[in-house]
């Protein structure tokens, strides 16, 4: 092997190395949220979480998101949280942009974390996960709901 590829492929498993490794293993990584904070999934233990993945160029998932709105800041107090993905994966600077301009007003993660549940990525927007108070997978939503809607979904999804 040339010295240039070793010393590449050193410079990868040098990244890989520190970009995967958890300087304590006790503790779970930070969840990167669009305003530039950072939570960690646990935080919301015990509660459930509305996982809605969204567009700017999906008109049904911008006539949801004031519905999204209501149903965070009038269930949060009583367990139920609602946090956002962007379906087109933006991040940074666009990404606060947007959130802003759609007047989102609900934590929106930086990263997709349909891995966490073993989901596959949603073929239809909107599309709403409900994760239940244990972190497991407990309902699908598929296409715009109301408050109303998903208060009955949530309903629904506690009494199985």
């Amino acid at each position: 092997m040339n010295q240039r590829i070793a010393k590449t492929l050193a410079s990868v498993w040098l990244v890989l190395l520190v970009g995967c490794s958890n300087p304590d293993p006790g503790t779970e990584p930070q969840v990167m949220l669009a305003d530039g904070s950072a939570t960690q999934f646990s935080h919301w233990d015990g509660r459930w979480i509305l996982v809605n993945y969204w567009a700017e160029w999906c008109a049904p998932c911008r006539k949801e998101i004031p519905e999204l709105n209501r149903l965070h800041a009038e269930r949060n107090a009583t367990g139920v949280v609602v946090v956002g993905v962007n379906y087109d994966a933006l991040g940074g600077e666009r990404l606060r942009t947007l959130v802003e301009e759609m007047e989102i007003r609900f934590p929106v993660l930086v990263a997709d974390p349909r891995n966490r549940w073993n989901a596959e990525l949603p073929s239809v927007l909107p599309t709403t996960f409900i994760i239940g108070p244990d972190g497991q997978l407990k309902n699908v939503l598929v296409g715009p709901h109301t408050y109303e809607s998903f208060s009955q979904a949530l309903q629904l999804t506690t009494a199985t």
